[in-house]
C-alpha cells in the first residue's frame, strides 16, 4: 500500500474526496495522509499566510512516513510568481523522504503530457488572481487563448460550486484552436464528474488539478497512470506525447 500524503488548506473538502475517488480505480492500494494550513478567503494576503505553515505541515506527514506528498493548492504557488512550484518542491524535498509534489506542477505536467501548447481555463479565483493563474501558465510556455473567472473569494464556497454552473462557464469560451481544456484550475473547485462529459462534448481533452494531480502522483509513484472514466490524460494519451516548450529559467 502507498501512502499520499496531502497539504491543504483548512477550507478545502474537495481534493481529499477527488484525490481518493480517482486513486481508487487503480491496481495499487492507496491511504490517504492530510495536515492542514488556515485559510478561508482566496486572497493574495490569506494565501501567503497559508504557505507559511508550510513546514510544520510536511513535518507532520513526515511522520507519517508518505511515499507521495502533494502540496494540494494551486492558485497558493502560482499567486507568487513564475517557477514557484519548482522552488516549493525544492524545498520539501529537503525536508522529506518521499515523492514531492504539488497541484501546479502537476496541472504543468499534465499538459506536457498531453502535448498541449494552447489552453482554455475555468477558474473559480476572483479575477486578480486568475490573471495571476494564467500569467504563470504563460511563462511555463502555454498560450491561454480564453479563460473565465468565476469570482468566488470564499474558499469553502468554492467547494459548493455546482457543476452546471462550471459547465456553464466552459460553453462560453472561445476554444477555436485550443489543444486542451483544463475544467477546474483548482483542487477546491469540484470537476471529477465533469471531465469525460466534457471531453465528449468538446471535442478536446480535458483536464483539471485533480485529474492532473493523481496523474502526476502516478508517475511520481512509478506506476501506470492510467484510470478510466478520468479523461484523456489518465487514458494513456500522455504516455508518449511531445512535452511543450520549455519554461524560461527562473533564478540561478
Amino acid at each position: 500500500m502507498k501512502r499520499i500524503g496531502l497539504v491543504v488548506p483548512s477550507s478545502n473538502v474537495t481534493v481529499e474526496t477527488e484525490i481518493p475517488a480517482l486513486l481508487a480505480r487503480h491496481p495499487e492500494r492507496f491511504s490517504f495522509h492530510s495536515s492542514r494550513m488556515r485559510m478561508h478567503q482566496v486572497s493574495p494576503e490569506e494565501l501567503r499566510a497559508m504557505n507559511a505553515q508550510r513546514e510544520r505541515c510536511v513535518d507532520e506527514l513526515a511522520d507519517a512516513r508518505v511515499d507521495a506528498l502533494l502540496y494540494a493548492c494551486l492558485v497558493a504557488l502560482m499567486a507568487q510568481g513564475p517557477g514557484e512550484h519548482q522552488r516549493v518542491e525544492k524545498e520539501v524535498r529537503a525536508q522529506i523522504d518521499a515523492v514531492v509534489l504539488s497541484s501546479a506542477g502537476a496541472l504543468v505536467e499534465g499538459l506536457q503530457a498531453l502535448g498541449a501548447r494552447r489552453i482554455a481555463l475555468v477558474t473559480p479565483y476572483l479575477r486578480p488572481l486568475a490573471e495571476q493563474v494564467v500569467a504563470y501558465l504563460e511563462a511555463e510556455g502555454f498560450a491561454v487563448v480564453d479563460w473565465v473567472a468565476l469570482e468566488v473569494g470564499d474558499n469553502a464556497e468554492v467547494g459548493c460550486i455546482p457543476g452546471d454552473r462550471v459547465l456553464g462557464a466552459a460553453r462560453g469560451l472561445d476554444l477555436t484552436g485550443a489543444d486542451a481544456l483544463v475544467i477546474s484550475a483548482c483542487v477546491q473547485m469540484p470537476s471529477l464528474d465533469l471531465v469525460a462529459p466534457a471531453e465528449e462534448e468538446f471535442g478536446l481533452p480535458v483536464l483539471s488539478a485533480a485529474t492532473a494531480g493523481a496523474y502526476a502522483l502516478l508517475r511520481g509513484l512509478g506506476l501506470d497512470p492510467v484510470l478510466p472514466g478520468a479523461g484523456s490524460l489518465l487514458a494513456g494519451a500522455g504516455r508518449s506525447a511531445a512535452p511543450a516548450p520549455a519554461p524560461p529559467t527562473i533564478g540561478a
